[in-house]
């Protein structure tokens, strides 16, 4: 009887794993599928886009398709990648967009991939002119007209400080201060973060991030007493998608024992309880307004990938819990693939670039964004966490 008995387990051990293989290898090949779409689209990754006007090759938008191939190839060692990559940054010399004076950080999302292939490799130049570049704006205060305006309406103080004035910023160029702080073990680029990202967090407009909530507002203009149409706050989704994404990012170059990591755990922690509140219950995705159907409601698709990308993390990281979150992560990979994903690769239901929910609207399966390459990139973030969270 015993023997019975451990038969059954063996064989429904290795029934699940074959199931779980078979999942992830699913995953793997719809990652393949839309990033070879992507890749043979773009074939020569120095062209300049060309969307209302010409812009390097090296602009946020392919900053973060960047950061979504780099993930890709942690688990799918293709050298295809890498060489496309350095194409890429080897052409615009590994350095921030507009130059190492530069202190958008638009600019600087592009610096992220830059120390990736740093850490991969070796070789100073290729982070040389991004720490010349961090250098720079931790002694710079922000003396644009407009910000000295937004400072003096929201009485706000810090210019120092006062770079991220909108929410996507958090994003694009905070997991690059923590990636050099690691790099060089020099605390002044993690303090310097941190104080920027209080900032945005709890002094411009009163604070963008509601914490009763636990959900930012995008930028000034957003913060109450702004409404959507049926009177509810004004959550963007791509916007949150960014922060949430910038959390696990930067946390991934902290100790857990850090200070910062378990500031920036907490705020984690928040927005994954809010998030899971907002997905939609027909189809997995989430809005391009969080919490109201009466603002743009309907798929999309690129913060639908940036919240699976950090719950999918923070299961694997035991930050939360599976039994709550893993079937969230399910439906949401299940509403991607099935919804978003064209046979050839190319990802519908991806909302424009903008601010608002109601930019790039009306949105639709077949719709073609103004840009291609952020919505893989955040694809290829969300479906990567998820291969680890299955395989």
């Amino acid at each position: 009887m015993r023997k019975i008995f451990l038969t059954i387990i063996v064989l429904l051990t290795v029934t699940v794993t074959y199931a779980q293989g078979e999942k992830a290898n699913e995953v793997m090949n719809i990652l393949r599928q839309v990033n070879n779409y992507f890749m043979a689209k773009h074939s020569d990754p120095t062209l300049p886009t060309n969307v209302g006007r010409i812009r390097p090759s090296s602009l946020w938008t392919r900053g973060v398709y960047y950061e979504g191939l780099m993930a890709l190839y942690e688990i799918d060692a293709d050298e295809r990648y890498i060489d496309y990559t350095d194409r890429w940054a080897c052409f615009h010399q590994w350095t921030p967009r507009n130059g190492v004076k530069t202190n958008d950080a638009d600019d600087q999302c592009c610096g992220q991939t830059y120390v990736d292939r740093y850490l991969q490799s070796g070789g100073k130049e290729k982070i040389i002119h991004v720490i010349t570049n961090l250098n720079n704006q931790m002694s710079t205060p922000n003396t644009k007209a407009s910000v000295k305006q937004a400072l003096r309406e929201t009485n706000a103080n810090g210019e120092l400080y006062g770079w991220w004035t909108w929410i996507d910023a958090i994003q694009m160029a905070m997991p690059l201060y923590m990636q050099v702080y690691k790099v060089t073990g020099d605390r002044r680029y993690a303090d310097h973060a941190m104080k920027m990202y209080r900032w945005t967090r709890d002094t411009l407009a009163g604070g963008l991030f509601n914490e009763r909530e636990g959900l930012w507002w995008r930028d000034k203009d957003f913060v109450a007493p702004y409404q959507t149409p049926d009177g509810k706050n004004c959550y963007w989704s791509r916007g949150n998608g960014w922060v949430y994404a910038a959390l696990v990012r930067c946390m991934n170059q902290l100790s857990p024992k850090d200070q910062y990591y378990k500031e920036l755990k907490k705020d984690f922690l928040l927005m994954s309880s809010a998030l899971k509140a907002c997905q939609r219950p027909e189809d997995g995705l989430w809005n391009p307004s969080l919490v109201s159907y009466a603002d743009f409601g309907g798929k999309e698709t690129t913060g639908t990938a940036l919240f699976l990308y950090g719950m999918a993390w923070g299961i694997r990281k035991g930050i939360l819990k599976e039994k709550k979150y893993k079937s969230v992560c399910d439906r949401a990979w299940e509403g991607l693939v099935r919804d978003c994903v064209h046979p050839n690769g190319f990802l519908g239901w991806v909302q424009g670039t903008g601010k608002a929910p109601s930019d790039g609207q009306p949105l639709s399966y077949t719709k073609v964004p103004d840009f291609e390459d952020y919505g893989t990139g955040c694809f290829l973030l969300g479906g990567t966490e998820y291969y680890k969270l299955v395989k």
